[in-house]
């Protein structure tokens, strides 16, 4: 019988490639989804011996209120991102998902290797579309507007000049970052 906490992960890594896949055929994860992966998690929290969680074994339990606080450390991690049009009201939602199962103190790591996993996806999507030479005109163009606004004292938004193509299902590089974040704590954590 596998461990609690390799079971928790098993269930994490469901909700996740659930998003994921959702993400991926119709660039949208479903709040309903995200929201059933909330209330398991918080249920697991809850319910499951000494505050249970994912990591009861690492951090001794984690409960309702280290649940909650990792929802809004999720939350807040990903709005600036949000705000600033780099990832969708989803991806901000899925991330505090994960901040349930992991905690506030988890969550940071998974965020973290979310954003490496976002940046290779965009790398690979990038030359697989063959559109690097785009791309890096529209970020030259962009890093030179801001500096020359910053010079003359004028801070503007960093606005695409133009469309940019391809938008990734960034549920994939959340499910990576916080998958590569839950192997390495269990293997840390070992047998």
């Amino acid at each position: 019988m596998p461990s609690p906490a390799i079971l928790c992960a098993l269930a994490l890594a469901a909700w996740l490639l659930l998003a994921a896949w959702a993400d991926i055929r119709s660039r949208r994860i479903p709040n309903a989804l995200v929201l059933a992966g909330i209330v398991c998690g918080l249920t697991l929290q809850v319910l499951a011996p000494q505050g249970g969680g994912l990591f009861a074994f690492w951090w001794g339990g984690l409960g309702a209120v280290d649940a909650l606080l990792g929802l809004l450390a999720g939350l807040a991690l990903f709005m600036p991102l949000y705000l600033l049009r780099a990832v969708g009201a989803g991806d901000v939602k899925l991330l505090a998902m994960v901040g349930v199962w992991l905690g506030p103190k988890l969550i940071f790591g998974a965020a973290l290797l979310t954003l490496v996993a976002g940046g290779l996806l965009a790398l690979l999507a990038m030359l697989a579309t063959r559109s690097s030479r785009r791309i890096l005109a529209n970020v030259r163009f962009m890093l030179t507007t801001a500096m020359v606004g910053a010079s003359a004292g004028k801070f503007a938004p960093l606005d695409a000049p133009a469309a940019s193509g391809v938008r990734l299902p960034y549920a994939l590089a959340i499910t990576a970052g916080t998958l590569a974040q839950v192997a390495w704590l269990l293997a840390r954590a070992g047998p």
